[in-house]
C-alpha cells in the first residue's frame, strides 16, 4: 500500500523532507502526524494511514533525516546530522506540522511516534507543548537508566577514537544484538520486531530498512531518550494533554512493556490527567505489524475520536 499523495518539503535545516498525505475519507476530525522508527521509513505506515483516514483523519507521514527518501547535505543514510542532530530532527518535524496546519486550519493535531519516532514525538511535544491535542508514544524507551548512561559513555568514546560518521559497533552490539538474541528459536535476526513472519521478511527485503546507524545517530537518540523522560521536560507538557501509550508484552526494546509502564507512572506523577496505557500480551516491538494489529488500530482510533471531540 501507499499514500494517496507524495510530496517534498524544504526545511530551514536544509533538509528535503520526503512526505506523504492520506486525506480523510470523510469530514475531517483531526490531523495525525506519523513519526517512524529507527532504520525504517514512513511508507511502512501506509496501511495505518489508510485506516486512520477511513476514520476521518488527515494523515501525514514523513521520513526523518538519514532515513527513507529524505535528503540533507549533512545527513547521509543512518545519520541525523554532523552536529545538532536533535535540533534539526525537531525542526524538520515542525516543518511538516506547519505544512499540515496551513493545509487544514483549525483542526487539532495528534502526534504519533513509534520506537525512535516516539522518542522524537515526546521531545517535540515537550519543546512545543501547545502544538498538539494528543500525543501517542508506542514501543519507545524513555528510561534507558544506568545502562543507557553507560552506553552513551561508550558511544562518546567510540566517537573520539573512530569519528561520528562510521557505523557504530556499540549501537549494534549493546542494543540490537541483545534484542535479537532475546527471541528463543528465532528464525532471523529481526524476529524481535514481530511474530508475523511475513512482516519480518518484508522488513528484511526492504532496501530502506535495517541499515547500520552511525555513532552520531546513536548518541543523538540516546540523548533524546534520556532527556525526554526527565521530570523537568515532562513537566512542560500541558496537564490536560491526551497521551496514548502502547507496549508489547514481549518487546525486548521496552523491557517487555515495563518501559511504557514506567512512562505512564512518570506522566501521572507530573500531574497529567489523561494518560491511556495498553500493554498487548505476546506482542513484540512493532505493534502495527503484529498479529492483533487491527484491534490495536481500532483502539487508537476510538481514543482519538474522543480526543478530537474535546
Amino acid at each position: 500500500m501507499t499514500y494517496q499523495h507524495a510530496f517534498t518539503l524544504d526545511s530551514p535545516t536544509g533538509t528535503k523532507i520526503s512526505a506523504h498525505h492520506e486525506p480523510a475519507h470523510s469530514a475531517a476530525r483531526a490531523i495525525f502526524l506519523l513519526s517512524h522508527g529507527l532504520a525504517e521509513h514512513s511508507l511502512r505506515y501506509a496501511q495505518f494511514a489508510g485506516f486512520l483516514a477511513a476514520r476521518g483523519y488527515h494523515v501525514y507521514g514523513f521520513d526523518h533525516r538519514g532515513h527513507g527518501l529524505t535528503t540533507a547535505p549533512d545527513a547521509e543514510p543512518g545519520r541525523f546530522a554532523k552536529r545538532d542532530g536533535e535540533a534539526k530532527v525537531l525542526a524538520d518535524l515542525k516543518t511538516v506540522r506547519e505544512h499540515a496546519e496551513a493545509r487544514h486550519p483549525g483542526l487539532p493535531i495528534i502526534l504519533f511516534g513509534h520506537s525512535m519516532g516516539g522518542v522524537i514525538a515526546a521531545r517535540a511535544a515537550e519543546v512545543e507543548p501547545q502544538a498538539y491535542r494528543g500525543l501517542c508514544v508506542w514501543n519507545s524507551q524513555l528510561n534507558p537508566g544506568l545502562a543507557g548512561q553507560a552506553g552513551l559513555a561508550l558511544l562518546k568514546a567510540e566517537r573520539f577514537f573512530k569519528g561520528s560518521d562510521v557505523p557504530s559497533f556499540f549501537g549494534q552490539r549493546l542494543v540490537l544484538d541483545p534484542w535479537a538474541k532475546s527471541i528463543a528459536g528465532a528464525r532471523t535476526e529481526f524476529d524481535w520486531l514481530s511474530r508475523d513472519e511475513r512482516e519480518v521478511d518484508k522488513y528484511i527485503a526492504d532496501p530502506l530498512c535495517g541499515f547500520a546507524c552511525s555513532v552520531s545517530l546513536w548518541i543523538d537518540l540516546l540523548d533524546m531518550s534520556i532527556g525526554a523522560g526527565q521530570d523537568r521536560n515532562l513537566a512542560r507538557l500541558p496537564k490536560t494533554l491526551a497521551i496514548n501509550l502502547v507496549g508489547g508484552g514481549e518487546d525486548p526494546a521496552t523491557e517487555n512493556g515495563r518501559a511504557m509502564e514506567w512512562l505512564a507512572a512518570r506522566l501521572k506523577r507530573s500531574g497529567i490527567t489523561n494518560v491511556h496505557l495498553t500493554i498487548y500480551p505476546g506482542m513484540r516491538h512493532e505493534t502495527l505489524n503484529e498479529h492483533g494489529r487491527d484491534d490495536a488500530m481500532k483502539a487508537l482510533a476510538d481514543w482519538a475520536d474522543g480526543v478530537a471531540a474535546t
